[in-house]
């Protein structure tokens, strides 16, 4: 009973901690704009089960896409017998959905492999982290936490990995000597008993619930660690997959505010109405980051600070200071900062900064040349050039900010209709002396 005790508190700890994070997340959403309609739900599962659960695009590196893919599988596999866990720890029980017949004996088998294929992955991982530069693992934006928080992140997953192997190794190893019924399979325990030959009933069933206890708060503290992590990822990305945007990657989408105002004045019963001065301005474009749609905020959520975006731009890759993986970790960044401001004291709050130049600098922006590689080779779906065009548009609208170049163009698309550089009505001089063959038929 103690112990059905002491771990009902440790729960209730855990739901409680992370649901005060979950309503702060929430609340940071309610201050972005809308984005799109969720529609297509249809098509949406099946972007879903191909790109988040089969990891397709993962797959493009096929080595280390087929080691991020068993942590993944991992996981969804393991998390099964963690359910079962909780329903042991709350009444008592000992293999709760035992009651599942063989479909049990296949999840504990599968969680079992799939402990050591996961652990096996995160060594190497580890490995690529701690002595080997991989250049896409560093960047302006990838400080000296980043590194840390993915080492904190990856150390923890392989001793959740290293517990939970050597709770079914004991369990095997008690029940065998103890002649006991055994209530699942375990294929890799069965291998690892014999590391506890010798070993007397009594002191297996300790360590036995030493590595209970050592995996389930494991998984407590990781399930709140993962909220202020690069590895948020875990829970956000495939939610973020089946919201992403299922237009083609080229299409830019309109602003409304523009589009309705356009609409009216092709409306010829509209176009001489005078305007409704009490109508509160909309920003043009994105600012900082109270303007950006919670799509944009839910993708800087979901980042998995991975730089395969980084490493396929064409603008990084030629010296410039664009990353398009710094883009939407700023974001993530910024609310962090400016969020809770503006929750105490309102949309009107202002601490003096924005996101665009304190956090991006125009620099930046205006050397994305909105290829889409970016998107395209990220793994959860993660738009990059929307939320770069938007920043734009707020300085070509709002400032009138844009690089020379630019500035000529739309002077001369004002001025003549067109970004050349001369009268409409001499367009076609260019054929006036050809002579043009005319085929009778």
């Amino acid at each position: 009973m103690m112990r059905q005790l002491i771990f009902a508190i440790t729960l209730l700890i855990t739901l409680v901690v992370f649901t005060w994070t979950a309503i702060r997340i929430i609340r940071f959403f309610r201050l972005t704009k809308p984005a799109f309609p969720v529609r297509n739900f249809g098509r949406r599962l099946i972007v879903m089960m191909s790109v988040a659960f089969g990891q397709t695009k993962i797959f493009r590196r096929p080595v280390l896409g087929l080691f991020h893919a068993l942590v993944f599988w991992g996981f969804c596999v393991i998390l099964l017998g963690s359910i079962e866990m909780v329903i042991d720890g709350l009444f008592g029980t000992e293999k709760a959905l035992k009651v599942l017949g063989v479909l049990h004996d296949i999840i504990m088998a599968s969680g079992d492999l799939f402990a050591l294929l996961v652990a096996i992955s995160i060594m190497i991982f580890l490995s690529r982290r701690l002595f080997i530069h991989v250049s896409r693992f560093q960047g302006i934006e990838m400080k000296h936490r980043n590194h840390a928080d993915a080492i904190i992140a990856l150390s923890l997953i392989l001793l959740l990995m290293v517990s939970l192997l050597g709770m079914n190794a004991a369990y095997v190893t008690y029940n065998h000597l103890s002649g006991n019924e055994m209530h699942g399979i375990y294929p890799i325990g069965l291998v690892m008993s014999s590391f506890f030959a010798g070993i007397i009933p009594s002191t297996l069933k300790i360590i036995y619930e030493v590595c209970w206890w050592t995996h389930i708060l494991l998984i407590f503290i990781f399930a709140n660690i993962l909220p202020y992590s690069k590895h948020f990822h875990v829970f956000m990305s495939v939610p973020n997959v089946f919201l992403s945007r299922l237009d083609p990657l080229g299409k830019l989408p309109n602003m409304d505010n523009v589009t309705r105002e356009v609409r009216l004045m092709m409306n010829p019963e509209t176009a001489f109405v005078a305007p409704v001065t009490d109508t509160p301005v909309e920003r043009f474009g994105v600012k900082d980051v109270e303007d950006v749609s919670w799509k944009n905020y839910l993708d800087s959520l979901s980042c998995t600070q991975c730089g395969r975006c980084t490493s396929v731009c064409p603008a990084n890759i030629t010296g410039k200071r664009l990353s398009p993986r710094k883009i939407i970790m700023d974001v993530r960044a910024r609310m962090k900062e400016k969020g809770p401001g503006l929750i105490r004291k309102g949309k009107d709050y202002d601490d003096t900064k924005s996101l665009l130049r304190d956090y991006i600098t125009e620099e930046e922006l205006w050397a994305c040349t909105t290829c889409n590689a970016c998107a395209k080779e990220c793994p959860i779906n993660i738009n990059h050039p929307t939320i770069i065009v938007d920043m734009r548009r707020y300085l070509v609208m709002e400032e009138g900010s844009a690089p020379g170049e630019l500035k000529a163009v739309f002077s001369t698309i004002e001025n003549n209709g067109a970004p050349w550089q001369y009268s409409p009505e001499d367009r076609l001089l260019w054929a006036k002396d050809l002579e043009m063959k005319v085929h009778s038929h």
